[in-house]
């Protein structure tokens, strides 16, 4: 922790005890974010073909196969080396990548997609329907055994080939959020081991990777899309797991770029030498709790939790004000499901807090612990600033800090935890994916959230074809998380990226990814 968070800290104990005693070119050249630092110098030269850059990551991945990975920090790299049959753009619109164009039938059943003819997977072999077949069948489970590798794929009955440039993915019921999910990678059938031998057909082709160091990509020079092709020659990708490190790298001049850095950080950085961009993370950054173990079993104490805190003063202390307070699973990008009402839903009221404790049988409070992944700042200091709020209901919290590999494994997937601050990214644009993981048997359901009506709810939204339908089971979805107190849900947090200002073309997605063929060196 630095010194200035320190201090922070201390001043908002003092504060407590006081309140207690009282177009590119031709490639939409010069395209920036507008929400970039406008105090920083961005240049307006050409943008260069050639060149490379270090972008300094915070974990590393946790599987090259990209229907197997499943940290958003993995999906952020290899969504340069793989594409779907469409993908995302920076506008949050889905754009035909491997397909050319797509339909889908009036009961929402059927998903027809017309191929794009010379496409290439990084080995040279041309993209084919059998290898569209078989990456749409491996999700569904279809050719691994019968389990679905992606959930969502579970409703695919089956895919058809009516000729060699057209595959039809028939659904067992209606789903209009499921083209959403097909931006998973399209992936050739003959390679046996995508850990091993990434193979995609994205603009950067994987070079090679030392694990827990770097991953090093190259341009894809036979990239299906010559007119949007990437600038770089190579992009690395180095694990920096320390942020003071990864801000010493950037100030060395060792690293060229690093994204979801905290205004702390980005501070101690030259204007002058770096560009500073500022967006939304569109992550649901909240300290979730296990609602299988005690306390957390008990609506009550998870109520008193969310009445303790002050969302804002956590964003105030711990992100320099730069957050929007949230109330449930669900962050401003989603605009027709996103519910700001629910964001004062629990207003800071300890007295309440204390006497939902004691009807639980807790008036003098208890221990918790609170895990905390030690390479993401932005979650230990929100971490810290929480365990001087609890204090207030005699909660005494103390912290946990372990490695992403250890959180990933003992909190994400064996649910051996009490609480734990991360943010959850929805890895797909759709409202589906940031709610579906609270029905009681998703196998990503890592708080052990359990109501049966929130169950029904989701079975509607997922049976229903009816936008303005699902628009309503979803924000009645989102009400249950906020009064059951599913988690103590706290803000969509701010991102900064640092760029060096030799470079250019950086653009925020809505989605946790970097999108590096924008990137070029500009010319000095």
């Amino acid at each position: 922790m630095k010194r200035v968070k320190s201090v922070y800290l201390l001043l908002f104990a003092l504060t407590l005890i006081l309140v207690l005693g009282s177009c590119r070119g031709e490639k939409e050249e010069g395209k920036e974010s507008t929400l970039k630092n406008q105090s920083s110098q961005e240049t307006n030269a050409e943008p260069t073909i050639g060149g490379s850059i270090v972008v300094g990551i915070s974990q590393d991945l946790d599987s090259l196969d990209p229907h197997k990975s499943v940290a958003a920090g993995t999906k952020e790299v290899l969504f340069n080396v793989y594409e779907g049959l469409v993908k995302p753009d920076s506008s949050g619109n889905y754009i035909d990548a491997v397909a050319k164009s797509h339909t889908i039938s009036e009961d929402g059943k059927t998903y027809t997609f017309q191929l794009r003819e010379g496409v290439k997977f990084h080995n040279g072999a041309e993209v084919t329907a059998e290898d569209v077949k078989y990456s749409i069948e491996r999700c569904a489970g279809i050719t691994e055994g019968g389990t679905p590798l992606i959930s969502a794929f579970s409703i695919v009955d089956c895919v058809e080939i009516p000729d060699e440039h057209t595959v039809e993915i028939h659904l067992k019921k209606a789903d209009t959020e499921f083209l959403a999910y097909l931006i998973v990678g399209i992936v050739p059938k003959d390679v046996k081991d995508y850990n091993k031998n990434p193979v995609g057909t994205g603009p950067f082709m994987y070079d090679s990777r030392s694990p827990l160091d770097y991953v090093k990509l190259k341009k894809f020079d036979d990239y299906w899309d010559q007119e949007h092709k990437a600038y770089l020659d190579e992009v690395t990708f180095k694990i920096v797991a320390d942020n003071s490190a990864l801000v010493n790298g950037l100030k060395g001049g060792f690293i060229q770029m690093a994204a979801r850095i905290s205004p702390n950080e980005t501070a101690d950085l030259d204007k002058e030498k770096f560009t500073i961009y500022e967006g939304g993370s569109n992550l649901v950054q909240a300290l979730y709790l296990n609602n299988a173990v005690k306390p957390f079993d008990d609506i009550r104490v998870r109520q008193a939790l969310c009445y303790a805190v002050d969302r804002q003063a956590i964003i105030d202390i711990a992100s320099n004000g730069k957050g929007t307070v949230i109330g449930s699973s669900m962050f401003p990008a989603f605009k027709k499901y996103y519910m700001p009402e629910l964001s004062t839903y629990y207003k800071q009221d300890i007295q309440k807090a204390k006497a939902l404790l004691k009807e639980a049988g807790y008036p003098n409070g208890f221990d918790m612990t609170i895990t905390a992944p030690s390479n993401y700042q932005k979650h230990v200091d929100v971490a810290q600033v929480l365990v001087e709020q609890l204090k207030q209901i005699g909660v005494r919290a103390k912290i946990e800090l372990v490695e992403w590999d250890s959180w990933l494994n003992d909190v994400y997937a064996n649910r051996e935890y009490q609480s734990t601050v991360v943010g959850v990214d929805a890895a797909y644009l759709s409202a589906r994916a940031l709610l579906e993981r609270f029905t009681s048997e998703y196998s990503r359901n890592f708080i052990n959230y359990s109501n049966p009506k929130y169950d029904a709810l989701y079975e509607k939204a997922n049976h229903s074809i009816s936008d303005e339908e699902q628009i309503k089971y979803y924000k009645e979805m989102q009400t249950l998380l906020t009064k059951d107190a599913a988690n103590v849900y706290i803000q969509d947090l701010k991102d900064q990226v640092a760029l060096d200002s030799r470079y250019g073309g950086y653009e925020f997605y809505p989605l946790y990814v970097q999108d590096m063929a924008k990137i070029y060196k500009v010319t000095q």
